[in-house]
């Protein structure tokens, strides 16, 4: 195939806003999967950007706590057309997922008890116990390289299944680690940042190349690290001062808000290692939702496009309806407000990462590397996530807890599940769909 050796012509707003909001409906598969999708829509096929500069952001968004995919729309969309294009690329990177959540959500509490709803929610539970199981191994076959990682991930394990520590200490426990480690053997402590160099292409020129001159917004100004960090806190302190003002510091809705801030800032390591941090807070400490449910919400936020953190979205929906704190006749508003402050929250600090620092990383120009403490946080991920699949196979297999009878059609079919991911490359999308096929046949023919 001949390398184009011209330049793509510029590409406007509305073409690049077109392309977010199509990315926003289609973008399944996880954070590998979307970010491989934007790699080879905007690297290879129309050629925005090229694979350098692709890479040095996705390497930038890799050591953020936070979606790692939809920071690096964000970076790309403030890389094609300023703070605009940053906040409508991540805007729409998550806007119809929070809308496609809102209704399943709906309809999962509205109809749940349905006979035939429950016999599908009973065979994708095992799928979904099989997907964070698979996550977990396939994590730490990249993370545990020696035996000091694997110590600090059966730590964590430790930390959070027999001791109850609270996620937050395990980052914090395990970044001091890192940093100590990372100066008494550096060796144990150098990981990379995983994704190889840029190399060389045959995809042609990008229209943001390598030697692409600075546009006038990707100048590293302090007056405008100040001003963006100011609009931020505004925003922050503005939305949860009006919740206090109309719900009090013990209002659902307030509660929402600090919490999944917090989660925002904890999310080292994807999606998969803030679930257990939520779970904690939405099921042991808040109440919003029950261990059942957040299986269930595991399982729709894995059926729909947008990064899987967004499963905030569905906590906050379950907890909004669940406590009704409009009123009994207002569940459906309550659970729509709760979804929105969840997903508020927990993406403001990540748009705020990328325009803030997204200057000082394009201005560096250098392939960023994980630090060391990042390497003993990535470690003890692994130890968290695979606490996360004992809690879900627990609540999968033992439904009634273990006086009740054990699941054996459910052990089988999540054994077939982690097979299909492990040893045929099975997708999320038809393993669900099979899962859920199977699951419901064996539950109607009962």
């Amino acid at each position: 195939m001949t390398t184009p050796t011209d330049k793509p012509a510029p590409v406007g707003l509305l073409e690049a806003f077109l392309y977010w909001l199509k990315l926003g409906f289609v973008s399944f598969g996880g954070p590998a999967g979307q970010i491989s999708m934007m790699h080879q829509e905007l690297v290879e096929r129309r050629r925005w950007i090229s694979e350098h500069r692709f890479l040095h952001a996705l390497n930038y968004t890799m050591v953020l706590p936070g979606p790692e995919a939809q920071q690096l729309a964000t970076y790309i969309g403030w890389l094609m057309h300023g703070s605009l294009g940053g906040i409508i690329a991540g805007t729409l990177f998550v806007l119809p997922s929070l809308l496609i959540l809102i209704v399943l959500t709906w309809i999962y509490l509205a109809f749940g008890d349905v006979p035939i709803v429950q016999a599908i929610l009973y065979g994708i539970k095992p799928a979904v116990t099989a997907i964070v199981v698979h996550a977990a191994w396939r994590i730490g076959s990249r993370a545990l390289k020696n035996g000091a990682l694997w110590a600090i991930a059966a730590a964590a394990f430790v930390a959070i299944f027999a001791l109850n520590v609270p996620f937050p200490y395990i980052v914090i426990g395990a970044a001091v680690i890192g940093w100590i480690g990372g100066r008494l053997s550096p060796a144990r402590f150098q990981l990379g940042g995983g994704h190889g160099g840029s190399g060389k292409n045959s995809y042609g020129p990008a229209l943001i190349d390598d030697d692409t001159p600075v546009a006038d917004w990707m100048r590293f100004r302090w007056s405008r690290v100040v001003r963006f960090v100011a609009i931020g806190l505004l925003l922050w302190a503005g939305v949860l001062g009006l919740l206090f003002s109309l719900y009090g510091w013990d209002g659902t809705l307030t509660r929402m808000g600090v919490f999944f801030t917090q989660a925002a800032l904890v999310t080292f390591g994807g999606a998969y290692a803030v679930l257990p941090y939520v779970y904690q807070g939405g099921v042991e400490t808040y109440q919003w939702l029950t261990a059942p449910q957040m299986i269930d919400g595991l399982a729709l936020g894995e059926s729909t496009p947008g990064p899987l953190i967004m499963i905030v979205a569905f906590v906050g929906f379950v907890g909004g309806w669940t406590h009704g704190f409009l009123g009994p006749d207002a569940l459906v508003m309550a659970g729509i407000l709760g979804a929105v402050v969840a997903t508020f929250f927990t993406f403001l600090p990540s748009f705020l990462f990328i325009l803030v620092g997204a200057p000082a990383v394009e201005a560096s120009r250098h392939e960023l590397h994980f630090t060391a403490p990042l390497t003993g946080i990535t470690a003890a991920v692994v130890g968290v996530i695979l606490n996360l699949a004992v809690f879900f196979a627990y609540h999968v297999l033992w439904p009634e807890g273990f006086d009740g009878d054990f699941e054996w059609f459910s052990a089988l079919l999540g054994i077939a599940a982690f097979i299909a991911l492990f040893r045929f490359k099975m997708g999320i999308i038809p393993l669900i769909g099979a899962c859920a096929a199977i699951g419901a046949g064996y539950q109607l023919l009962l």
